[in-house]
C-alpha cells in the first residue's frame, strides 16, 4: 500500500573502505588484500574480516548471495531436487564409521559436547544425509530417484585461509545428495545435474571448463569440477585447445602433454573451482544400510552422488574473473542492486527539475516494473558533484546508472543512462529508461 519507499544510498550500511586491524589475517602486511576480489569487496564494503578466513557479510554481499541461492535454486528444482536442511553439529560416530572422521586430518574442526560427546562441523554431509534415508525402513524403488539438497554454511579448518572468500574456514555452498536404483541411473543422475551446473554458470555468464577431477577425501570412482579460469587460481588445469580432452593436474598420474584423443599439445592454465560432482556408488550406502525395495521386493543398497557448489566463493570467483583492477563487475542478475539513480548536486539549476522527474521515473518503474522498484537505490548525496557519485557507482557495479544531469531541463527531459555491463552511455527520455530496464532480469 502506498508509494514503495526507496532506498537511500546515505542510510545502506556498506561502509567503504573500512580498515581492519592486524588479526585480520590477511597474507602480507597487514591491511593488504592479496587479490582482486578480496581488494575489491573490502573497499567496496561487501566484507569485512573478523578473523582468518572467516568474514562478516553486509547487506549487499547478502543480497547478492540469496540472488545466487534463488538462480541455484530454480536449477536444482529443474532436476527434481528437493530442498531441506542438515544440522552443523555432525556426530564424530557418523564420522567414524565411514572411516573420515581421521580420513579428513586436521581440516576437520573437532568438539565435544558437556556430556563430553564428540561432533565435528560438518564441511559435508554424505554421512548425515545417508543416515536420513536409511532412517525410511520401506523405501521403495517406485520413490528414486531422490534428489536431496541444501545451502548452508560449511566450516573446514583451512592451514592458510587466503584470498578473501575464495578460500575461507567459513563459507557457504549448495550440495545436492541423490539415491539411484541402478549405476546406470545414478550416471543419467550425474550427467544432469552437470547440465544444470552448465545452465548456472551460462546464465551467470561465466566463463568455466569441465575437468576430469580427484575424488580425494569424498571418494567414489567418477568426478569433475567446473573451473573458472584465473591468474589467482590454485588449480593448475590441462586443456586440449580443441576441447576433447580437460583435467585437473592433480589427476594425472605422470606428466600428460598432449591429448589423448586427437594428440594436440595441452596448454596449462590456473582455475579457481566452483563446482564439484562425485559418482559415489554405494561408498556411504552400504555403511549406513541405506536401502530401498526393488521391483521384486528385495533390499538394495541405493547408488549414490554428490554435487557441490560453493556459494561464496561463486560470488568472489565471479567478481574476480568479471571486474576491472578498481570497479566490480557483476554477473547482472546477482547484482545486489540493479540500478542507481543520481539526482543533480545541490543547488545546481537543475536541482528542483531533477529531483521531481527521478521521482517521476522510479514512480513509473514502481508501477510497470514492481520488481525492479526494490532493486534499486537513491544516491541521495547531492552535496556530492555527479561525478564523484558516478565514480562510487561505477566502483560498486550496479548495472545501471540514471543521471539527472543538465540535459533534464529540455523538453522532453533527457537522462543519462549507464549500462555498465554493455559499457555504454545512452541518452534517454523517461519512457526509454523504462523500456531499456524492462528488458532486467531479477531471480
Amino acid at each position: 500500500p502506498g508509494r514503495a519507499k526507496q532506498l537511500l544510498v546515505s542510510q545502506l550500511f556498506q561502509p567503504f573502505n573500512l580498515q581492519a586491524g592486524d588479526e585480520a589475517g590477511w597474507e602480507g602486511r597487514a591491511g593488504e588484500p592479496a587479490c582482486r576480489s578480496q581488494k575489491l569487496m573490502l573497499q567496496g564494503g561487501l566484507v569485512y574480516p573478523s578473523g582468518p578466513g572467516c568474514y562478516y557479510y553486509l547487506p549487499p554481499a547478502v543480497r547478492a548471495v540469496e540472488k545466487l541461492v534463488k538462480v541455484v535454486d530454480g536449477e536444482m528444482q529443474a532436476v527434481g531436487g528437493q530442498k531441506l536442511n542438515m544440522p552443523s553439529l555432525s556426530s564424530a560416530e557418523l564420522w567414524r564409521a565411514s572411516g573420515r572422521w581421521d580420513g579428513m586430518g586436521p581440516e576437520l574442526f573437532r568438539l565435544a559436547d558437556r556430556h563430553g560427546k564428540a561432533y565435528c562441523l560438518a564441511p559435508t554431509h554424505e554421512e548425515a544425509v545417508t543416515e536420513l534415508v536409511a532412517a525410511q525402513s520401506n523405501l521403495s524403488y517406485k520413490q528414486l530417484p531422490l534428489r536431496l539438497y541444501q545451502v548452508t554454511r560449511k566450516f573446514r579448518d583451512e592451514p592458510k585461509p587466503r584470498f578473501g572468500l575464495l578460500r575461507s574456514r567459513e563459507f557457504y555452498m549448495k550440495d545436492m545428495y541423490t539415491f539411484d536404483a541402478s549405476e546406470e541411473a545414478a550416471r543419467q543422475t550425474y550427467d544432469l545435474v552437470c547440465d544444470a551446473y552448465r545452465s548456472l554458470f551460462d546464465r551467470l555468464g561465466l566463463p568455466f571448463v569441465k575437468v576430469q577431477a580427484a575424488t580425494g577425501s569424498i571418494g567414489g570412482t567418477v568426478s569433475h569440477e567446473f573451473q573458472l579460469p584465473a591468474d589467482v587460481g590454485e588449480d593448475r588445469l590441462l586443456l586440449c585447445p580443441d576441447g576433447h580432452f580437460a583435467a585437473n593436474v592433480e589427476m594425472l598420474n605422470g606428466e600428460r602433454t598432449s591429448c589423448p584423443t586427437c594428440g594436440e599439445k595441452l596448454t596449462e592454465t590456473k582455475g579457481i573451482e566452483v563446482g564439484h560432482t562425485f559418482y559415489l556408488g554405494t561408498k556411504y550406502s552400504s555403511v549406513s544400510n541405506a536401502v530401498f525395495y526393488s521391483s521384486k521386493n528385495k533390499p538394495q543398497l541405493a547408488e549414490m552422488g554428490c554435487y557441490g557448489l560453493g556459494i561464496t566463493r561463486i560470488l568472489a570467483a565471479s567478481i574476480e574473473v568479471l571486474s576491472t583492477e578498481d570497479s566490480i563487475r557483476w554477473p547482472s542478475l546477482i547484482a545486489p542492486y540493479q540500478l542507481c539513480f543520481i539526482p543533480p548536486k545541490r543547488g545546481s539549476k537543475e536541482e528542483e527539475e531533477g529531483v521531481a522527474l527521478l521521482e517521476q521515473v522510479y514512480d513509473n518503474l514502481a508501477k510497470a516494473l514492481p520488481h525492479l522498484a526494490g532493486d534499486s537505490v537513491l544516491d541521495d548525496r547531492t552535496q556530492l558533484t555527479i561525478g564523484k557519485r558516478l565514480k562510487d557507482a561505477n566502483k560498486l557495479g550496479y548495472p545501471y546508472v540514471v543521471i539527472a544531469g543538465k540535459r533534464v531541463c529540455e523538453d522532453p527531459p533527457v537522462f543519462e543512462v549507464w549500462n555498465q555491463n554493455a559499457g555504454e552511455v545512452l541518452f534517454l527520455t523517461k519512457e526509454g529508461v523504462i523500456e531499456l530496464l524492462s528488458k532486467v532480469q531479477v531471480p
